[in-house]
Parts: C-alpha cells; sequence; structure tokens
C-alpha cells in the first residue's frame, strides 16, 4: 500500500450516524485529511442532490462517486460521466415490484427519483426517462430472495444492497469499485493509494480494490470478511478512526 492520497467514503452506515447526521469528530478529521493534502470523496448508493448537502456542510469541493457509480463528478455539479441503465431493464424490474405487491421500490433517474407512491406519468413511459438505479426493500426475507433469484437470473447487472432488507440494481460493470478506478485514473493516483470504507455490500468491491479496505464495525459479515481491518460502528466516529488511526496513524 503507499501512501494514501484519497479517501473514499460510504455514506448511510458509515458517514452518517442513525440521526443520518456527520459527527463533529468526523468533520474534524475530515478536514485534517483535506490539510494534509488527501482528498477526501463520498462513494454512496445516493444520488447527487441527496449527498450534496453532506459535501456543501464538509465545504468539499473534491470529486462525489453517486447512485453506486453511476455517476461520476469531478467536484459538486461538474459531471464527469454517467453510466445509464436500458429503460426496458427499468421496465422489467418495475414488473417484478408490481408482482411482490407489499414491497417498496424506487428508481432513480436522471429528472428526479420515483417510488411506489409517486411513479413516472405516464406509467409506462420508460423511455422517456435517463435511467440510473432501481431498487427494493422489504423485510420479508423470502420475498427479498425470490426478488434475487428471479433478477439475477436476467444477467446484465450489478445487484447489491445497502442494507440487509434492500437490493440495488445498476447495470452491469458498474459499482463502486469501478468509479473509482475512472477517479483515480483522472487524477493519476493508483488504486493502492485509496482507503475506502463502508457497511454494505454496495461497498465490498471499493473495499477489496483499494489499498487500504476498512469495514466499520456495524457493517454486513459479508463486508468484514474481504477488509483489511474493521473499526468501530457508525454511531462512534467510524470516519475519525480511520483517518487518525489508519491513514494519518495519529
Amino acid at each position: 500500500m503507499g501512501k494514501i492520497k484519497l479517501i473514499a467514503l460510504d455514506m448511510d452506515g458509515t458517514l452518517l450516524n442513525e440521526m443520518q447526521e456527520i459527527s463533529g469528530e468526523n468533520e474534524t478529521w475530515i478536514r485534517r485529511a483535506l490539510d494534509e493534502g488527501i482528498l477526501v470523496c463520498f462513494a454512496t448508493g445516493r444520488g447527487f442532490q441527496s449527498a450534496l448537502a453532506y459535501a456543501e456542510q464538509l465545504k468539499l469541493d473534491t470529486p462525489m462517486i453517486t447512485v453506486n457509480g453511476g455517476e461520476i463528478w469531478r467536484r459538486p455539479h461538474v459531471l464527469h460521466k454517467r453510466y445509464l441503465m436500458p429503460p426496458s431493464t427499468v421496465r422489467r424490474l418495475h414488473e417484478v415490484a408490481l408482482r411482490n405487491e407489499e414491497c417498496w421500490y424506487w428508481a432513480y433517474s436522471v429528472e428526479g427519483i420515483y417510488n411506489k407512491e409517486k411513479w413516472i406519468e405516464p406509467s409506462g413511459d420508460y423511455e422517456g426517462h435517463h435511467w440510473l438505479k432501481f431498487g427494493y426493500y422489504t423485510e420479508d426475507a423470502a420475498m427479498l430472495a425470490r426478488i434475487y433469484e428471479e433478477t439475477s437470473a436476467w444477467g446484465g447487472m450489478e445487484i447489491t444492497n445497502s442494507s440487509p432488507l434492500n437490493w440495488e440494481m445498476n447495470p452491469e460493470g458498474v459499482s463502486k469499485a469501478s468509479a473509482l478506478r475512472e477517479l483515480c485514473g483522472l487524477l493519476g493516483i493508483e488504486m493502492s493509494q485509496v482507503a475506502a470504507m463502508g457497511d454494505s455490500l454496495n461497498d465490498i468491491a471499493m473495499i477489496r480494490e483499494a489499498g487500504l479496505g476498512v469495514a466499520v464495525g456495524n457493517a454486513q459479515d459479508a463486508v468484514k470478511a474481504v477488509a483489511d481491518a474493521v473499526t468501530v460502528t457508525n454511531n462512534e466516529h467510524a470516519v475519525a478512526h480511520l483517518i487518525r488511526d489508519l491513514v494519518l496513524k495519529g
């Protein structure tokens, strides 16, 4: 592992505590990293608008990875690249959701976020939107398993999660890791010089490929299994621990 030049942070369950806040400790140590010349980059399943307020809170003018790698931003509001999901795939995913009536679902498009309560109008106008990601949520484990079994058989998608109760679908080859690799190419940084931290299946690839891959203490077991280190939970200022103890080392 080379000297860390870029820190890639998942947001929900990692940077943010259970109140959806960035703690003062995390903010302080992010500022320390920036002062040392290290880039701090969000790598999140959230869309750009949802992540932007936190970037503004931290006064970050650094790259961002949103919708699980579906969008790569050179800095806030400056898009580098966007990877779209075919409308035909979104149609099929939506049909699966409708057959599983108790399931909550949502979809990110360039135009906005749609969900079970507020879907596109007209409802069949899939071609009229530029799609990025589709997701399902249910506390019914059997339903979650059925949805995975059906959709994974199609191919053409990356299927991950951001909690044990959901599935998130991106186009095949699109992940936080693929976005990080592309970002490193833009910045002239090696993946060995990246520290990545997360808690869910959508973080596994980037944690595995980064020079320093870290799981938070509340991470899913599969994430902890591939990490170089496991630290404290998101409610215990995990990002501060990462930067202080593993990146800057005191």
